[in-house]
């Protein structure tokens, strides 16, 4: 519940993320909530993560947040880009 007052300043009433802090903490934490809604261990493609990244925020760049979730651990993905997957919490 921590998480989520931090970051409801960066959403919208239906959960969607409507920017992205300039904060790391912050980041951090909407980027954490975003990666919330990939399975663990489960293979998406980029059009898969391309969707996600989409249906759950509103500023229109859905290529940032795919970028930023591989860039701080919160996904992996195959050097050519063909495969994510968000790696598993143990």
């Amino acid at each position: 519940m921590e998480q989520q007052i931090k970051i409801s300043q960066f959403l919208d009433s239906e959960g969607k993320i409507t920017q992205l802090p300039r904060k790391q903490k912050a980041k951090l934490a909407v980027l954490e909530y975003l990666a919330g809604k990939f399975q663990p261990d489960c293979v998406y493609s980029e059009r898969q993560v391309n969707a996600i990244c989409d249906e759950w925020h509103t500023f229109g760049d859905f290529y940032i947040l795919r970028r930023e979730l591989v860039d701080n651990n919160l996904m992996n993905r195959e050097r050519d880009g063909s495969r994510y997957w968000r790696p598993s919490e143990d």
